[in-house]
């Protein structure tokens, strides 16, 4: 199963179950400063764990920075 992660092609046995479990994936120690837009739609939080992911989904997702 494939999904297209920030413009980059990934394969997966398994796809993860949900936006969130995705989301721990790629990012395990950050909780705080992320946005995530699923084929071209932004997905508060609040709906991470019940948007489920299909095979040849686009996701992107941005992450806040500290900087000056």
């Amino acid at each position: 199963m494939e999904l297209t992660i920030n413009h980059t092609t990934r394969n997966f046995e398994v796809l993860p179950e949900s936006l969130e479990a995705l989301i721990a994936m790629e990012l395990p120690e950050k909780k705080k400063g992320i946005a995530v837009a699923l084929n071209n739609r932004i997905i508060p939080q609040s709906f991470w764990a019940e948007t489920f992911l299909n095979n040849k989904d686009s996701i992107l997702i941005i992450t806040a920075t500290q900087g000056g």
